[in-house]
């Protein structure tokens, strides 16, 4: 044959031939929209042809190459002719179960006998899928056998394929009923007018590379999967196997994490490389364009380990842990403070996984920081995911203790005190209604946490902020929100119900004790805060006598106590928190907090 061989043939004419996808190639995605789509098409353009009119129907086009035995390895086009041919299935069972005889051709489209090179026949299935997540799926829909397996033993190839014979299923339902002429007519027009162009090229080196300029710059397919077919293309056909492994590991680490792979991907190309701005649309251009920095033509199985190592940490920081699945303070706090849509500062985490775990451990600290004064100051996302594009490929190139002091300085406490009056503006007009809940709660576990931490240093109780947030407390509003009229009456005048929500009414408090408080006047609360284990709740009514100028009494020397809640109580506490706050975040001198903390008194 020729080097390319292009071939416009009908559904009937393709499925003359034998079919695998290897295993190397991405398993079935289809969903239902996707196959209600292509059978709505089909049955479309068949409603709409005149009398006597049978209109042709394209549907794209697959490229092949030569397999073993006689059958032909498809490269392209393998959603597609997975869903005609579960499809074909889908149409022989509605027959079926309407006792009527299937087309005799049908039987044939489904699965035939080949007769190979010693002349020995051998029955098999018109489409074979080799990659392990098929799970015999095809087999059992051949056999009419594929609801006799359990749904909890699916996996997520299997249970696409099974959904799309579903799909089929309930279309021809819908479409036909009990009408078996008109399913069979649906049939006739599928098989021999829907025609698709099948490319067949000498191997899969070619088949690879048509498959690459046919879908150019991601059209069809997203950058993710030109990527994977990319790095085939350039690996040996003895690496296959290996590379396929790695490659599933990769899509099963996206996949447990539930993340969108275009986005990891990009994350990992802005933490590995000095890249600026690059769109998700962008990516396939920019991997082909830089080839030899990225090393994978000389070595595409490195490249896909180094994917797969990146997207295992980046599971990891995202779960609050570090690159070892250990456990990370700060790692944790990102995730009370950022919420499920908090990524950006993955970048970076990527981008200093090279550095030692002291160190490491300092720039989770700083993220936390500078990311909440981002958040507070309400800067723009696209401003701190921009910065922290810029500030991974310096940080790639810390090497030693006093190069990472000198970024964080350059950075992390540049960027702080940049932001510190609007950090103290924002803290001192912060109100339960104008930040998330959860974050509410981040705000005033970190606040808890802190004061404790400088009262009593480090340990297992108060490392974890986990335990502030967790641990049984609740936001207990001091001027109640719905006072009793002794509490209003004592209260004095003002806008009872924004003040009620401002943070200087808030305090974290046991769940019991806050259910004890009620709607009570402070008067009758003081003695209860007092209970309190939390010392930034018990400082309320009056400060600990604990002795003689220790730890804890310069702590609380700075909280003042209030013998009565008023309007200018809660402004005075308001600004002594954002104050507090000021310090817990970093922004007095550039401070972290995991230096703060480690200072013993």
């Amino acid at each position: 044959m020729t080097t390319i061989e292009s071939q416009d043939l009908t559904i009937a004419g393709v499925l003359q031939s034998f079919y695998v996808v290897p295993d190397y190639q991405r398993e079935y995605v289809w969903e239902t929209d996707q196959v209600e789509q292509l059978l709505g098409d089909i049955f479309g353009e068949l409603g709409s042809r005149a009398e006597g009119a049978v209109p042709e129907y394209f549907i794209g086009s697959i490229v092949v190459c030569p397999g073993p035995s006689g059958v032909l390895e498809l490269i392209d086009g393998q959603q597609r002719m997975t869903t005609i041919y579960v499809a074909l299935c889908a149409i022989r069972d509605h027959l079926v179960e309407l006792r009527q005889t299937p087309p005799g051709a049908l039987g044939a489209q489904i699965a035939a006998t080949s007769t190979d090179v010693n002349g020995q026949d051998h029955y098999r299935l018109r489409m074979d899928l080799q990659y392990e997540d098929s799970g015999g799926m095809l087999q059992r829909l051949a056999a009419q056998d594929s609801d006799n397996y359990p749904v909890e033993k699916l996996t997520r190839s299997m249970a696409n394929i099974h959904n799309a014979y579903l799909t089929a299923r309930s279309f021809l339902q819908r479409e036909f009923g009990l009408n078996s002429e008109a399913t069979r007519a649906f049939y006739g027009y599928l098989t021999n007018r829907v025609k698709l162009i099948r490319i067949q090229t000498q191997d899969v080196a070619k088949a690879l590379k048509v498959f690459e300029t046919i879908n150019d710059r991601g059209v069809g397919l997203d950058s993710m999967d030109l990527l994977k077919n990319l790095l085939f293309m350039k690996a040996s056909r003895d690496n296959f196997e290996k590379l396929k492994v790695t490659w599933k590991e990769l899509q099963d680490t996206i996949f447990a994490m539930g993340e969108k792979p275009l986005r990891f991907l990009r994350y990992f190309i802005f933490s590995n490389y000095d890249v600026d701005v690059l769109r998700e649309d962008e990516i396939y251009g920019w991997l082909t364009k830089h080839e030899a920095l990225c090393g994978y033509a000389n070595n595409p199985l490195a490249f896909a380990k180094e994917l797969v190592a990146s997207a295992s940490a980046y599971r990891n920081f995202f779960s609050g842990k570090d690159q070892n699945g250990n456990a990370n303070r700060f790692l944790e706090n990102m995730q009370y403070l950022g919420g499920k849509a908090a990524r950006q500062h993955l970048i970076l985490l990527l981008g200093g996984r090279h550095l030692t775990g002291e160190l490491f451990d300092r720039l989770c600290s700083e993220v936390e920081n500078l990311f909440f004064c981002y958040v507070i100051t309400r800067e723009p996302t696209r401003d701190f995911e921009r910065d922290f594009v810029r500030w991974a490929a310096e940080l790639r190139q810390v090497k030693t203790s006093d190069q990472f002091e000198k970024f964080v300085a350059e950075r992390f406490t540049s960027a702080r005190i940049a932001l510190s009056s609007r950090f103290l503006d924002a803290m001192r007009r912060l109100t339960s209604k104008s930040v998330q809940k959860y974050r509410l709660r981040y705000i005033l576990a970190k606040l808890t946490q802190f004061v404790e931490l400088e009262a009593y240093g480090e340990s297992e109780g108060t490392r974890w902020l986990n335990r502030y947030i967790n641990g049984g407390f609740e936001i207990e509003h001091i001027l109640p929100e719905n006072p009793s009229s002794e509490a209003v009456s004592e209260f004095g005048g003002g806008d009872l119900d924004e003040l009620a929500q401002r943070l200087g009414n808030l305090v974290l408090a046991e769940k019991s004790i806050n259910a004890s408080l009620g709607n009570r006047p402070y008067s009758k609360k003081r003695h209860v805060y007092l209970q309190s284990q939390l010392l930034l709740t018990r400082v309320l009514p009056e400060r600990p006598k604990i002795g003689s100028n220790t730890r804890i009494d310069r702590t609380v020397a700075a909280l003042s106590p209030f013998d009565s809640w008023n309007a200018d109580a809660i402004e005075r506490r308001q600004c002594l928190l954002a104050d507090l706050a000021w310090r817990a975040w970093g922004i007095v001198g550039g401070v972290s907090s995991v230096q703060s903390t480690e200072v013993i008194v």
